[in-house]
C-alpha cells in the first residue's frame, strides 16, 4: 500500500473528530488541574511562609510526600480510593500533584521579593493581607512566572499517562484507541506524528505567549 493510501485511511474525517475530542478532554482536565492548582498551591506557599507553627509544618509535610511520589502513583491512589470515575481522578490527582509543586515555584517568588518592600507597606499602615496581596504577590508572579508556565506545559504533557491508569480517552488515549485499527509502520508512524505535533504546538505557544509576557513586564519596569 502507498504512503498516499496510507494517509488516506489514517486521516479521515471521523479519526480527525475523535482526536479533536481527545484533545478537547486533554485541554479541559489541564485547565481545570492549573486553575485549582494555582489556587491551592498559593495557599500552601503562604502556610509554608507563614509565622503560624502548625500551618507552616502541616504544608511541608503534604509539599514533601506529595513532590516525592510520583505523578503516576497518585492518580491510582485517587481513582481506586476515592472511586471517583475517570474525569473527576484525573482532575483530583494533577491537582494534587501540581499544587505541590507550584507552590514550592510559588514560595520562592514570595522569598524573592525584597525584605524593603514589605517594610515600606508596614510604614504606611497595610495589614498582613494587604501587603501579601497588593505588594508581594504580583512581583512575585513576574518573577516565577516562566517557572509556574513551565509547570503548566509538564501538566498538559503528564495528561498522557491517564490512558495507560485509568483508561481516560484524552488526546494521547484516542490515538492508542485508533492505533488499534493500523498495523502498517507508515500509518503508526502517521497517527503518532500528528498527535506529537499536537502536542509541540500547544506547548510551544503557551511557551512563547510567557516568555513575551515575561519580556513584556520586565520592559515596563524598566
Amino acid at each position: 500500500m502507498s504512503l498516499s493510501e496510507q494517509a488516506q485511511q489514517v486521516f479521515t474525517p471521523a479519526n480527525m473528530k475523535f482526536l479533536m475530542e481527545g484533545l478537547m478532554l486533554t485541554l479541559w482536565i489541564s485547565l481545570l488541574a492549573i486553575v485549582f492548582s494555582t489556587f491551592f498551591g498559593t495557599i500552601l506557599a503562604v502556610m509554608r511562609n507563614g509565622k503560624n507553627k502548625f500551618f507552616k509544618i502541616l504544608a511541608g509535610i503534604y509539599i514533601e510526600i506529595v513532590r516525592n511520589v510520583p505523578n503516576l502513583l497518585w492518580i491510582f491512589v485517587i481513582f481506586l480510593i476515592f472511586k471517583l470515575k475517570s474525569v473527576p481522578a484525573g482532575v483530583t490527582s494533577f491537582t494534587v500533584f501540581t499544587s505541590a509543586a507550584l507552590a514550592e515555584i510559588i514560595r520562592g517568588g514570595l522569598n524573592g521579593v525584597p525584605n524593603g518592600q514589605v517594610e515600606a507597606g508596614k510604614s504606611q499602615g497595610f495589614s498582613d493581607f494587604q501587603i501579601l496581596t497588593i505588594i508581594v504577590l504580583p512581583q512575585a508572579i513576574r518573577k516565577m512566572l516562566p517557572a509556574i508556565i513551565s509547570q503548566f506545559v509538564t501538566v498538559i504533557k503528564d495528561t498522557s499517562f491517564l490512558y495507560s491508569t485509568i483508561a481516560l480517552q484524552e488526546l494521547f488515549g484516542s490515538s492508542q484507541i485508533l492505533m488499534g485499527k493500523y498495523y502498517q509502520a507508515g500509518q503508526v508512524f502517521m497517527l503518532y506524528g500528528t498527535v506529537a505535533l499536537i502536542y509541540f504546538v500547544i506547548n510551544f505557544v503557551i511557551s512563547q505567549f510567557s516568555r513575551k509576557l515575561s519580556k513584556s513586564w520586565a520592559n515596563s519596569l524598566e
